[in-house]
């Protein structure tokens, strides 16, 4: 994590960054001039990391990764930009306005948290300048690992912050803050419900009638710009999209606040091919020309504060969006595999109407999208289990067995008996969506982990099969080519399970460990010594 306050100031100042991401954060730290935002401002970017960099602010954060959930783990290809942005009138200057970025870059989207830290420290730090920035970095030096699933307490600055960060092993759809004692706790001063969650409802609300539709397309890998008056509104907006097919991860690119200066313009906006895999949030008019020909488009205005309910907006054809002063509205042609949930509609409408909290509405709505994700993962969880060998099958005399390739219209042939009309009342053409998804990059990158974690399984039960087996006894039968041979395969498969945190008990380590030495000491002592030397035991 680097605190970054316009070109000049870096903390920690050992930080690198190439001119590039440098030039591209200078750019993205402060909203277009159209935007007029006066007062603070909070807004999200995400950018590029330049290839060929050697110097890595999260080389430190790889042992805690494993056991994330997958939509929080870091992509080792891009940094997260957390802005606290002022703008007042101020006739002392010559432009007439202070205007002052402070900005946090870290590869954990862990927006929540972020927000809230610089929250902390950046309106202070206005005022203060920089022997405050330093005294709050001074804290952050402080602070424990991030372990998933552990209970942190954050200093930073006389305020004290609880958090919990989720793994992979919590139930989806919890809220899975630490459960506080009755007392109250003097020393905590600020307690975080989550670390990376929007308000879900806020983001939603100027098109809920849409949003199952939406939904689809984020799931499909489609094209889809938001155009909005604020980098705030496009952020939050972008961000609540990528949200909303949790626990699914969405494997494009996303930019939550995207500028014409960004080093990928050119990339994303040319006409010479179809445009790419990715949500961009803009908001400088010229993207409404530039961009018309995407395929999707959400326009929305000023997001009203919690309480207040903009008026819907409608689906519009994409001919009728001209310039950034079109109406608010979802420009598609776009025609949805799935009913419209209207259940979900009379749901959050009953709620507007009886002034629910947004917090609220964002929960049923979270709950709801989560329903539809597991409804449409499950039939292909439980196929891809299917491709799995089985157990018996495994000789701990042979390399371990392959998996069954994934064939699509095997797949399809589930669905009548167990699709997800076992656990969804929605109605429409699933088997559609599945082949459109099944040519998304959001499949490609879910059943990339998928088959690896099932081949690392298979791996993990050889291992388990070599440890039940009694090797002193097969030495016997073997020759000492052979028995040197077993041993520098057992040593590799040692330092395999290690590196790639195969999922192996702890005890069936040891006792491969046992076998190695019992092994060993079998053989002559010459042997005993080169091998000894050979790797760990």
């Amino acid at each position: 994590m680097l605190l970054w306050r316009k070109a000049r100031v870096i903390y920690p100042q050992h930080s690198k960054l190439t001119d590039k991401e440098k030039t591209n954060i200078c750019y993205l730290s402060f909203p277009d001039s159209n935007s007029g935002c006066l007062g603070d401002t909070q807004f999200c970017f995400r950018f590029r990391q330049s290839s060929g960099r050697r110097v890595s602010l999260h080389c430190l954060l790889d042992q805690f990764d494993k056991d994330l959930p997958v939509y929080l783990k870091k992509d080792p290809a891009y940094f997260y930009g957390y802005v606290y942005f002022r703008q007042v009138r101020d006739k002392t200057l010559k432009r007439g306005y202070f205007q002052k970025s402070l900005v946090l870059i870290s590869k954990l989207p862990y927006i929540h948290f972020f927000h809230t830290v610089l929250k902390q420290i950046a309106p202070e730090y206005f005022e203060k300048s920089e022997p405050y920035l330093e005294a709050a970095c001074n804290d952050v030096d402080r602070w424990p690992a991030p372990v998933p699933g552990k209970t942190l307490h954050l200093p930073i600055m006389g305020v004290v912050m609880k958090v919990r960060i989720p793994t992979c092993h919590d139930k989806p759809g919890t809220t899975q803050i630490v459960q506080f004692t009755q007392q109250a706790d003097t020393n905590i001063s600020v307690i975080l419900p989550t670390v990376h969650e929007v308000d879900l409802f806020r983001c939603f609300c100027p098109v809920f009638l849409h949003s199952q539709m939406l939904w689809e397309l984020v799931l499909l890998g489609e094209p889809l710009v938001v155009m909005a008056p604020s980098p705030s509104e496009s952020s939050e907006t972008v961000l609540a999209l990528v949200n909303c097919i949790s626990p699914l991860k969405y494997f494009s690119d996303f930019r939550p606040y995207f500028t014409i200066h960004d080093s990928e313009f050119k990339e994303y906006t040319t006409r010479t091919q179809a445009p790419p895999s990715v949500i961009l949030g803009v908001t400088n008019p010229f993207f409404a020309k530039t961009l018309q020909h995407w395929p999707h488009i959400i326009r929305i205005g000023d997001l009203k504060p919690t309480g207040e309910i903009p008026k819907q907006v409608k689906v519009k054809k994409l001919k009728n969006l001209k310039t950034l002063d079109s109406k608010p509205g979802v420009y598609t042609s776009y025609k949805p595999y799935l009913n419209r949930d209207e259940e979900i509609i009379k749901q959050l409408q009953k709620g507007v109407q009886q002034k629910r909290p947004s917090e609220a509405q964002s929960v049923i709505l979270r709950r709801y999208f989560l329903e539809l994700t597991q409804s449409f993962i499950i039939p292909l969880e439980r196929y891809v289990a299917s491709l799995m060998p089985l157990q018996k099958s495994i000789s701990p005399w042979k390399s371990p067995p392959q998996l069954r390739q994934f064939l699509p219209e095997e797949f399809m042939k589930t669905l009548e008996k167990t699709g997800p009309q076992l656990t969804s009342r929605i109605k429409g053409d699933w088997i559609g969506l599945y082949r459109h998804f099944l040519k998304s990059p959001n499949f490609d990158g879910w059943f990339k982990i998928r088959r690896k974690e099932m081949t690392q399984k298979l791996e993990a039960l050889h291992l388990e099969a070599l440890c039940e087996e009694d090797l002193l006894l097969w030495i016997q039968k073997h020759t000492e080519v052979e028995t040197v041979d077993l041993v520098l395969k057992l040593k590799n498969k040692l330092l395999q399970a290690d590196r790639e945190h195969l999922p192996v008990k702890p005890d069936t380590m040891e006792k491969l460990r046992t076998h190695i030495d019992a092994i060993i000491l079998a053989l002559p002592e010459d042997l005993q010594g080169i091998l000894l030397k050979t790797g760990m035991t």
